[in-house]
């Protein structure tokens, strides 16, 4: 086989897109794999922006794919990390409610995370929580033993390591942008090559390399920005683990949460802001075809108005450091401004239907010759190995390996 001809190739150099590489490699060792990452590294984008939590699968619906997947995929990764010396830490999370409607939503929490396979988990009074986390109020907390934090942009690179140890044949080529292909070839910034299958594991563009795989799709990625602020070396301390509110069942994210990062730092947040930029990180950050695109979509109206008002006290926190602290200060009440200092961001490829509502759970099709990846959200980082298993399985049978 030539230099520039691979059995497989994997778009994306993303956690999900390396696992996925890794994966087939593994069960096909015999095949050349080819994955090509548009920039200068690996994880770049979602996977290394992310709060570096290995979820414990307590918020999804039983039954689903990221239930099933991040249980099972959260054994495999604790287990890869350890053969392969990547930082983790299981230390445990605290769901905390501050009212007694929360209270109240703790219950369901921890049924659904029992029938999801979840062990340990126990509700604690303040006296109890306090001994894990001495500077949070609130009327009760849930317990989450399995919860814990891993370096993602570690483990991505050791999935590309592993792939090209099994076979030397096969290659991750970064700084690569793919920018068209057909049913032999793919042209990139670095050339053209052949493969005579695709997995298309985009992220942020899953929805654009489908349509140009002629896919006809329901739904569409609409990006929405995550700002983080960092605790002060000086209040660092006050922060032993994971510590998280009760969701609100209304909307579609975890709200604003303490996280120990495995270098040590604690993060807090993120927030949740339509961006006008796919891969914009900073708040000013535009791109006339993203928002074109996002805007002229009908399910993005839907969902503005269906949360409008959640929407407008996200945008509003994320230029207001004073807004930021006290959402922090219902947590910990103690927090004060010079405790936390602006960090990084992120943002998250969130799939939208026609009508509004986000597109909760994974969604992989097959599609002529390929298989396409168009939503992997939270929990796919810590699912990554048992979502490249189930590719892996399903291309088994569509490549016909």
């Amino acid at each position: 086989m030539k230099d520039n001809q691979f059995d497989i190739a994997v778009i994306g150099g993303g956690i999900v897109g390396l696992a996925t590489a890794y994966q087939i490699q593994v069960e096909f060792p015999k095949l050349a794999i080819v994955v090509f990452e548009k920039e200068k590294e690996l994880a770049f984008h979602q996977t290394g922006r992310n709060s570096g939590v290995i979820h414990s699968g307590l918020y999804y619906k039983n039954g689903s794919l990221k239930a099933k997947n991040c249980v099972e995929g959260r054994k495999d990764l604790i287990e890869f990390a350890k053969t392969n010396n990547v930082k983790y830490d299981i230390c445990g999370k605290i769901v905390v409610a501050i009212n007694s409607a929360e209270a109240e939503r703790l219950e369901g929490l921890k049924a659904n995370g029992e029938k999801n396979g979840l062990k340990g988990l126990s509700l604690l009074n303040p006296v109890e929580f306090k001994k894990i986390e001495p500077n949070v109020e609130g009327l009760k907390a849930l317990w989450v033993p399995e919860a814990g934090i891993i370096d993602y942009r570690g483990i991505t690179n050791k999935l590309a390591e592993q792939v090209l140890a099994i076979n030397p044949k096969s290659k991750v080529i970064t700084d690569c942008e793919v920018q068209d292909y057909s049913d032999v070839e793919i042209k990139t910034s670095k050339g053209e090559f052949k493969a005579k299958h695709i997995v298309f594991c985009g992220g942020l563009f899953a929805d654009r390399l489908a349509t140009k795989d002629k896919v006809k799709l329901d739904m569409q990625i609409v990006g929405f920005r995550g700002d983080y602020y960092e605790l002060s070396d000086a209040a660092k301390s006050k922060v032993n683990s994971l510590v998280y509110p009760v969701p609100n069942p209304e909307f579609p994210f975890l709200g604003v949460h303490f996280t120990r990062m495995t270098n040590g730092d604690i993060e807090c947040g993120p927030n949740a802001v339509f961006t006008f930029k796919r891969e914009g990180y900073n708040k000013t950050d535009f791109s006339f075809k993203d928002t074109l695109q996002a805007l002229g979509f009908v399910g993005t109206w839907r969902l503005f108005i269906n949360h409008w008002k959640f929407g407008l006290n996200e945008y509003k926190r994320a230029f207001s450091k004073t807004l930021f602290l006290k959402e922090l200060q219902k947590m910990m009440p103690t927090l004060k401004m010079e405790d936390i200092v602006e960090g990084r961001s992120g943002v998250r490829a969130m799939a939208l239907g026609r009508d509004g509502e986000v597109i909760d759970d994974f969604k992989i099709i097959k599609n002529k010759k390929n298989i396409h990846v168009l939503n992997a959200p939270s929990p796919a980082a810590t699912a990554c190995l048992a979502i490249g298993k189930q590719i892996m399985e399903e291309a088994k049978s569509h490549f016909n390996l």
